[in-house]
């Protein structure tokens, strides 16, 4: 059941992976996202400017209602319309870009998502995910249940993790 996918976009060129686990299953036990990756796209994440290059390696149908920019990032694009995103410059020397996913976490979720299974990476981003939990606690601690307009920038930054911050 095998899918191999190839990558030729503004960031990779020639990239190859394969797809072992069926679309959207055999998640790892301790990986229980809330968002799908098209759930995320639709909602408004990465100020808009996410993907749009890549759309090829992905199902068509996380496109039809995401919300990307025509250029550059707009925060308005974002559910909770702040920008909770750093640079990529900065997430690069913060050494959080693994080789093979060039723009991230979330494009090793959209892959894994998808069915690539890497043990080494997956095992370090689903760390790197359960480690936002604490903007949850901080959530639930200051603002009252359903309260959106309460701290937007930590929830914006969950949604960007699958976190539904909405249910908080």
């Amino acid at each position: 059941m095998s899918r191999a996918i190839v990558v030729n976009d503004k960031m990779q060129h020639g990239y190859r992976y394969e797809c072992i686990a069926p679309i959207g299953k055999n998640f790892d036990e301790a990986f229980t996202p809330e968002l799908t990756p098209k759930e995320m796209l639709a909602l408004g994440v990465f100020g808009g400017v996410y993907m749009r290059d890549c759309r090829d390696e992905f199902p068509k149908s996380w496109f039809t209602q995401a919300k990307l920019a025509d250029s550059k990032r707009d925060p308005l694009l974002n559910f909770f319309e702040v920008n909770a995103s750093q640079h990529l410059m900065e997430w690069r020397r913060k050494g959080w870009i693994y080789k093979d996913d060039p723009r991230g976490w979330f494009q090793w979720y959209c892959r894994y998502y998808m069915g690539r299974r890497l043990p080494a990476e997956d095992a370090r981003q689903i760390k790197r995910w359960r480690n936002m939990t604490r903007h949850i606690g901080q959530i639930k601690k200051y603002c009252r249940p359903g309260e959106l307009d309460c701290r937007r920038r930590q929830r914006q930054a969950l949604l960007h993790w699958a976190y539904d911050s909405r249910n908080i």
